[in-house]
């Protein structure tokens, strides 16, 4: 089969590699559709994801296909079901590591549950964590909405991670598919105020667009004298791109026991804190690894948005590109141009 190696920091091929053997408690998927993550599968590519350092290597982790085989331990999945998630996380060529290797022709899914009930959900029966989301899906759901689904779970399970409530007030920073995906959530949720942060006018639109209140860029004279208009601090401020320039400036933002929000892998090894430029008490939340509980309890709300018709891939696709061009398709995501961007097999 082919799949998607990173083979240097910055160089992506087309490789073939041994199709995968399901195991007794997993499914082997057939893809169908994926995306880039503009945040993990830059950072691998470009070779500075924290804790990867071995090269060649498979990539891709959001994904959507169909299962044309099961082990006989399988009880969630059957032979035609539409499964989101599937990854190859141990590769079938040994000259390969795994950056998750979600974007090859076929991967696998394993059943969190039946491996649950079994009792051997734990790593030396070769169970991953990330099973708990590996979860099929009605195939009435357009394809392109359920590849989204691995944005979207992992945004609303963070919603419970950060601890946001109705009437909240809100800034986020950051434009791409996570800060869109706040901004939409939080509207969909019943926050309060809701503001963007992002340079270029295009995803500042598109928030506007989704329900934010308003819309700065960094540099926006405006911006820095919003908590001073509006009169009082905000509840939350959501960094959606994970920068410690960020995390100190959102300091001055919050109210007393506000909360800052870090979403996604921060890239370098230490923060320092400006501590002096916030409130004597505020909380800090990191949130550089999905709750997998969460994700996996978000599934259902999310279809019921989808079904309902409040939520679609369409506010956030802006291009796709055949597989095979996938190289081509990273080149112009990093263009900052698209929010985000598929991959059609």
């Amino acid at each position: 089969m082919f799949a998607v190696a990173v083979t240097k920091p910055g160089q992506i091929q087309i490789v073939d590699v041994p199709d995968p053997t399901p195991g007794p408690y997993q499914a082997r998927i057939k893809t169908e559709i994926a995306a880039l993550c503009n945040m993990t599968d830059r950072k691998l590519i470009e070779g500075h994801f924290p804790g990867v350092d071995h090269y060649p290597l498979l990539l891709g982790h959001e994904t959507v296909g169909t299962v044309d085989a099961v082990g006989d331990k399988v009880t969630s999945f059957k032979v035609g079901d539409r499964v989101v998630s599937g990854l190859l996380l141990n590769t079938t060529d040994p000259a390969y590591g795994s950056g998750w290797g979600g974007f090859s022709e076929y991967t696998l899914a394993g059943d969190h549950k039946a491996m649950v009930a079994d009792g051997v959900a734990t790593p030396d029966h070769g169970w991953f964590e990330v099973y708990e989301i590996m979860r099929a899906v009605p195939r009435t759901l357009a394809l392109e909405d359920a590849v989204l689904l691995c944005t979207w779970r992992e945004v609303y399970g963070a919603f419970g991670d950060f601890h946001l409530q109705p009437g909240d007030d809100i800034v986020i920073y950051g434009g791409g598919p996570v800060g869109l995906s706040f901004v939409k959530f939080a509207r969909l949720l019943g926050l309060g105020e809701i503001t963007l942060v992002d340079r270029w006018p295009q995803k500042r639109d598109r928030a506007l667009a989704m329900g934010a209140t308003n819309a700065f860029a960094p540099d926006d004279p405006a911006l820095a004298t919003l908590v001073e208009r509006r009169g009082k601090p905000f509840d939350a401020i959501i960094d959606a791109v994970g920068k410690e320039s960020i995390i100190n400036d959102a300091l001055g933002m919050i109210k007393m026991g506000g909360s800052i929000c870090v979403y996604g892998v921060i890239d370098t090894p230490t923060v320092q804190l400006a501590k002096d430029r916030g409130p004597y008490n505020f909380n800090l939340f990191v949130h550089q690894w999905p709750t997998r509980w969460r994700e996996h309890a978000a599934q259902e709300p999310l279809i019921e948005w989808i079904e309902a018709g409040k939520l679609s891939y369409q506010e956030f696709v802006s291009v796709e590109f055949p597989i095979r061009q996938v190289a081509k398709a990273f080149e112009y995501s990093v263009s900052h141009k698209p929010i985000k961007t598929l991959l059609r097999y």
